[in-house]
């Protein structure tokens, strides 16, 4: 083995799939020098006993799409390395057996037709004749996906190695990371022990690098924690059994039944039996993986559910026994796997510059890994994915993601809900509340319904009016209830709260808004933004008037990395407004930009009036004038308190964000409360601003821009100065906006959407709104296609019609946003 080199361009820590196929897809965009470090063997960290499954339908198109490409690559291995990577295309079942179930199912199916992915639905018979050693009395249906399969995990991080090995990477094993060395925020040296070669005097040899990707799988906090980085990781034990050869064939697909919590495919003429168990535990250690092919002792006890399903489904097991005794299975594997608070991957750069991590793989990570090299070495090269991959991304987490026992809470909620139905607008409790408004008290004492998002407690919606119950009320209520899962969470109370804001107002609770102060020049800021931000502050009537800028931050291909309000408060300060969970992926993206930026979401409180009457409850408050302009802001004072009051509005609705420091947040809740409720007011909650902003148009990050879209596919051209909207690409999708035939179909995202009966696109978001009586979805459509044309909508099993609508639905002028205070109330 060749000796440790003094520089390379990176370092992999890592030697399991993850690390392999990140050094495998450097090497194949140019990146040569790349040295991968492994403390043992490959694959004998967590890979080594992975099950295998490769189930290529999963809850987004970008994890679909990884895993479609990792499908892909696989077999295609053995012929770029001569290794067998061991993949088995069987096809895999996915059973339903409850109506919930089923359900869900057929969302799948119809996303999948979307994705492009081969994919059936059966009946009980059909199940049973794709696969006859099933019991399918309680199946009610199945999704049959031929591209699916298994793989052996060993072998394919082997073949990943060598197509790495074959492009220039060098692989050392035996070698253990010691430390990792950082000055000025970045990246500089890795520190190893274990290589023969030239070492310091303290035995480490040093390899000087700028950029380091921590793939270490169960110890990959550890290896962060070197760095000053922390990347919540919770190893949890994970358990699967083989039964003795019985003849089983060697083409049976695989199979998933979730209801009951296990899973299952044939290995070697037995069958491979493993389950989510309810009561998951975490491996404590301090060294995780410090000893290679590391296993638990077998706990049959807490294996009995998922193997009693098992028999159940399959009744040929029965002979195997009561899952009891290890003795009576040829194998029984209890590791580690990698878990994370939510239980989805860790990707990207951490918070110190050229420290990447690959880690978190929650048991389907060997699925993915094809897909996680691809878009890794993408963002390490080119600066950013193919994909949308911010649901993965390690900076969606906070601070509070340092506190081991909140990683630890929230990893065992996600593992043990793991094969659970995820209802639309659903919430986790696991490790709340955490992060609370100072209004938080009166929020509880109204007897507010609680989401939860980036750890803030939100109000969802407040009860609705006392008469709601009566049997009038009630009958009304179910009138307007949505179809299915839409109506599942759900209250009347969302109607109340986006009427009282339309006809009086609405005060909104939106201190989780991250908040983020930029110092720099305009035109470095200006270089990610699509908008003109070189506006002067100026003074109007008699207050000081700061600019405030609607604005997208877009990568080098054009497309939405932020949306944003930015408001100038001084010629090279700047406070940018974006999304509760967005303000450590915005931060870091400015940045690596050369700008300053400061975190300051938790020293503002931000409460939105909004609605006609806003100018007259504002009014009772303030002595200062309050006639600046829509897209200004002011400094004002509100009774006692300080604010920086800026005319803007997500509801389209006249008003004002009022943002004060957090120690008066409390009382400028009360002040308003106590102003607006004679005034008709109404405090509301997420649900209602998300209903009111689909009837303007307004667009959600994540879920209708992404960074695979660009503004002038968005329709939010007008938002990007002339120069930089010249250069970006012509469009051929245009998001657009359908109005459902039927407003009790509500879609909630995801819904495939055809045109001319053929598949064309997916719902990016879509609601009920309340203002305009409609069910609305939006969905990026060819171009081409015009307001007037009709599509059909996949909503609860069914296709329904829908016209597409020239937006935006509610107040098209946009009179009621731009009215002048005093002329607002008579709108």
């Amino acid at each position: 083995m060749s000796q440790l080199p003094a520089d390379a361009r990176a370092v992999v820590i890592g030697g399991g799939v993850a690390g392999c196929s990140v050094a495998y897809h450097l090497a194949r965009l140019g990146w040569t020098d790349v040295i991968l470090v492994e403390r043992h063997d490959l694959t004998e960290g967590t890979t080594w006993h992975s099950a295998g499954f490769v189930g290529q339908l999963r809850s987004t198109v970008t994890q679909t799409r990884m895993i479609m490409y990792s499908a892909g690559l696989y077999p295609e291995l053995r012929e770029l390395t001569g290794l067998d990577p061991g993949w088995h295309g069987v096809g895999g079942l996915r059973l339903a057996t409850t109506p919930e179930r089923m359900e869900e199912l057929l969302r799948q199916a119809g996303a999948a037709e979307t994705y492009g992915l081969d994919l059936e639905v059966l009946d009980p018979r059909g199940t049973h004749d794709r696969l006859p050693l099933l019991e399918v009395g309680d199946v009610r249906g199945s999704l049959w996906l031929p591209g699916d399969g298994w793989l052996d995990p060993a072998r394919l991080g082997h073949a990943l190695a060598e197509g790495a090995r074959a492009l220039g990477v060098r692989i050392f094993t035996g070698v253990e990371v010691t430390g990792i060395d950082v000055h000025d925020g970045r990246v500089t040296a890795v520190r190893l022990r274990g290589e023969d070669g030239e070492h310091s005097e303290d035995g480490e040899h040093v390899v000087r690098t700028e950029t380091v990707v921590n793939a270490a799988g169960a110890a990959a906090g550890v290896v962060g924690r070197m760095a000053g980085a922390d990347i919540p990781i919770v190893p949890i034990k994970h358990q699967y059994v083989v039964t003795p050869a019985s003849g089983v064939p060697a083409e049976t697909p695989t199979v998933r039944d979730p209801d009951n919590i296990v899973y299952f495919r044939e290995e070697d003429g037995g069958i491979l039996v493993g389950g989510y168990i309810r009561s998951p535990q975490v491996w404590d250690t301090d060294r995780p993986l410090s000893e290679p092919r590391t296993l638990f002792t077998p706990d049959m006890p807490k294996f009995r559910e998922s193997w009693d399903s098992a028999v159940r489904r399959v009744p040929s097991l029965k002979p195997v026994g009561a899952g009891d005794d290890p003795a009576a299975f040829r194998k029984v594997v209890h590791g580690p796997e990698a878990f994370t608070p939510d239980g989805e991957f860790l990707l990207g750069e951490t918070a110190v510059a050229g420290l990447w991590v690959a880690a978190g793989f929650c048991v389907h990570g060997l699925a993915a890994a094809g897909g996680v090299g691809k878009v890794m070495a993408e963002w390490i090269v080119e600066g950013a994915p193919e994909y949308d991959v911010f649901g993965m991304d390690v900076r969606r987490f906070g601070s509070y993601a340092r506190s081991a026992r909140w990683a630890r809470a929230r990893a065992l909620d996600s593992y043990s809900t793991y094969y659970d139905i995820v209802y639309p607008g659903e919430e986790r409790t696991a490790a709340r509340p955490l992060r609370r408004s100072p209004a938080w008290v009166r929020h509880e004492a109204l007897g507010a319904t609680f989401g939860e998002k980036a750890g803030w407690e939100r109000v969802n919606w407040y009860p609705p009016t006392p008469d709601a119950g009566t049997a009038h009320s009630a009958q009304s209520a179910q009138a307007v209830r949505p179809r299915g899962w839409a109506g599942r969470v759900w209250s009347p109370a969302i109607r109340e709260e986006c009427l009282a804001t339309r006809d009086a107002a609405g005060l909104f609770d939106q201190t989780s808004f991250a908040k983020l102060e930029i110092s720099g020049s305009v035109a470095d800021l200006e270089r990610l933004a699509g908008n003109a931000l070189d506006r002067p502050v100026g003074v109007e009537v008699s207050a000081r008037v700061y600019p405030v800028v609607y604005t997208q931050l877009l990568n080098e291909r054009g497309g939405i990395e932020a949306d944003v309000t930015v408001t100038r408060l001084a010629e090279d300060r700047f406070r940018l407004v974006t999304g509760t969970a967005f303000g450590v992926h915005d931060a870091a993206l400015l940045r690596r930009h050369g700008l300053a930026v400061a975190d300051v979401t938790s020293a503002y409180a931000c409460y939105c009036l909004w609605g006609p009457r806003a100018y007259e409850i504002l009014a009772l408050l303030t002595d200062d004038d309050l006639t600046f302009g829509y897209l200004r802001a002011a400094e004002i004072s509100v009774g006692y308190v300080p604010v920086l009051a800026q005319r803007v509005t997500f509801v389209g609705e006249f008003g004002w964000e009022l943002y004060c420091p957090s120690e008066y947040g409390l009382t400028l809740w009360d002040s308003l409360m106590e102003a607006g409720l004679p005034h008709g007011m109404r405090p509301a909650g997420y649900r209602a601003l998300d209903s009111l902003r689909l009837e303007k148009g307004y667009r959600v990050w994540g879920l209708d821009v992404t960074p695979e879209t660009t503004p002038l596919e968005a329709g939010l051209g007008f938002a990007v100065r002339p120069e930089r909207r010249a250069a970006l690409p012509s469009p051929r999708m245009a998001l657009r906006c359908l109005v459902l035939d039927d407003e009790r179909d509500v879609c909630q995202g995801g819904e495939p959407v055809r045109l001319d009966g053929r598949p064309v696109s997916r719902v990016t978001s879509g609601g009920f709104g309340h203002r305009v009586g409609r069910s609305i979805a939006y969905a990026y459509l060819p171009v081409e296609v015009e307001p007037g044309e009709r599509v059909e909508v996949g909503v609860n099993g069914r296709r329904v019609g829908a016209t597409i609508i020239r937006e935006p639905l509610y107040d098209p002028e946009g009179a009621r946003v731009r009215a002048e205070p005093w002329a607002a109330a008579d709108r």
